[in-house]
């Protein structure tokens, strides 16, 4: 990772009808892989579409080091959502190739790069919920961003699935500031170079990951979760009893943006 944070967040609020989802999140990211972890409803989702400039916060400010979404600069934010709303019909080569032409990128080294080289004739509706996902990362990286955003890449695929996303994630935090959220903990200790922990909408730990373990004592990420939220991120003792998934929702329903190209 580098010293110069390749994004910062300051001081940032969103709230839905009146209900906290994030409050004060101050935090920066620099190249390498950022994992957000939490409970359900600890706001990870809305961190990371205000992080992708999907989501206006209601206070505080985002800064890019290269130029972005929020300062008119032309270096985009790679961003996967939970739900990629791909057309069906068309050829995974074909999808990539209308995202790539909107922000110069080449999308059979972004087919080769998360391994579905094999797969680029392959229309979407016969395209596994896995190599959907993958699908989404090399959506997320075309055009070479400077931030990439992955929200959940790896929720609802099988053990094999989930470690080919989450290294095809880490292969791009060479290059790139990362920011993953997921509930694999494992999968977080494995290739995670910083973590953020929220609690209720607020950051309640963050930094480099070795750094937070040795500070709390733990032994792995799974630990470092245990320590500062309790329990497990989705089991009792989450210490989160609200759900931000009707944010989420009107998330999704502002977010008229291209799945995948940041550039609001």
């Amino acid at each position: 990772m580098t010293d110069e944070p390749s994004a910062t967040l300051d001081g940032v609020a969103r709230t839905y009808g009146g209900v906290p989802v994030l409050t004060d999140v101050s935090l920066s990211v620099g190249t390498g892989v950022t994992a957000v972890v939490g409970p359900n409803g600890s706001g990870k989702s809305t961190l990371l579409g205000v992080l992708a400039g999907a989501v206006e916060p209601t206070a505080g400010t985002v800064r890019y080091r290269h130029g972005g979404p929020r300062e008119g600069g032309d270096k985009r934010v790679g961003y996967l959502p939970q739900r990629v709303p791909f057309r069906d019909g068309l050829t995974a080569r074909e999808t990539l190739g209308f995202y790539a032409a909107l922000v110069d990128g080449d999308p059979d080294a972004a087919l080769a790069g998360v391994g579905l080289a094999d797969a680029a004739r392959k229309r979407i509706e016969t395209l596994s919920g896995g190599m959907r996902r993958l699908l989404g990362i090399a959506q997320a990286t075309l055009g070479d961003p400077a931030v990439v955003v992955l929200d959940e890449p790896t929720s609802g695929l099988d053990p094999e699935m989930r470690e080919r996303a989450f290294r095809a994630a880490a292969r791009a935090g060479d290059d790139a500031a990362v920011v993953v959220s997921s509930h694999d903990l494992d999968l977080v200790d494995a290739h995670a170079d910083a973590v953020v922990v929220l609690r209720r909408g607020s950051v309640a730990a963050g930094g480099p990951r070795e750094r937070l373990l040795a500070e709390h004592d733990a032994a792995d990420v799974r630990e470092l979760y245990r320590a500062v939220v309790g329990g497990s991120p989705d089991g009792p003792g989450s210490g989160d009893e609200a759900s931000d998934g009707d944010a989420d929702g009107e998330r999704d329903a502002e977010s008229v943006h291209v799945a995948g190209v940041s550039d609001r």
